[in-house]
């Protein structure tokens, strides 16, 4: 199955993929608090197109604290909260919602290092993963687990259909999972850090050089 080239089609077929029983999908229509999620996932992706971003970094997966909670891509609560420097995509007035479940879940770290390093050079790329479900350890929806070859070969399609939707002229992996999806893709793309796991200063200098080029 191909997402077609809009972004509501693309959440339906989005939500209607079943990735596993290790794994949750957080945008599925079955689960009436998933609504949030899709509707939070369709704003982020509307203002990126009204910002037109040339680069599209693939990251790993969600983690339950970050993307499974609010449904967009390396965010976390505190950055729908309002942060300091989100190039005026979140915080007050901008319709997203967190679902009740956020309440004192602490923020994904990942999270907030990304944005932060975005704002320091002025970039404002789409984010995405390679695996755009949660994947965590079996019975335990509240842990990360890195997904499989497999998995991620399920979330191909979709990182293919945001480029295409957003004519992309880079490609980014971030970190070794998205570079060996891209790759099995026949995708020579750049890598970089991930900024997870003290990852922070890999991530700026590799994203800065990419830059410059």
């Amino acid at each position: 199955m191909r997402p077609a080239d809009n972004v509501d089609a693309f959440i339906g077929a989005l939500a209607a993929v079943e990735p596993g029983a290790d794994s949750t999908n957080f945008f599925d229509h079955t689960v009436p608090e998933n609504a949030l999620r899709r509707d939070n996932l369709a704003l982020y992706l509307q203002g990126m197109l009204e910002r037109r971003p040339s680069i599209l970094l693939v990251g790993e997966a969600p983690g339950f604290r970050g993307m499974r909670i609010t449904g967009v891509p390396f965010t976390n609560r505190t950055i729908f909260e309002g942060p300091a420097n989100s190039f005026g995509l979140f915080g007050p007035g901008k319709g997203y919602v967190l679902p009740p479940e956020a309440a004192g879940v602490a923020a994904e770290p990942t999270a907030t290092v990304m944005w932060e390093v975005l704002a320091e050079l002025g970039v404002l790329p789409l984010l995405w993963s390679a695996f755009p479900w949660h994947p965590h350890k079996p019975g335990q929806p509240l842990t990360n687990r890195t997904p499989r070859p497999s998995e991620a070969a399920l979330g191909t399609p979709f990182w293919h259909a945001l480029a295409e939707l957003f004519a992309v002229r880079t490609i980014v992996a971030v970190g070794n999972v998205a570079h060996r999806s891209l790759l099995r893709n026949g995708l020579d793309a750049p890598r970089i850090r991930h900024p997870a796991h003290g990852g922070r200063a890999g991530f700026k200098s590799g994203l800065e050089q990419l830059l410059l080029k």
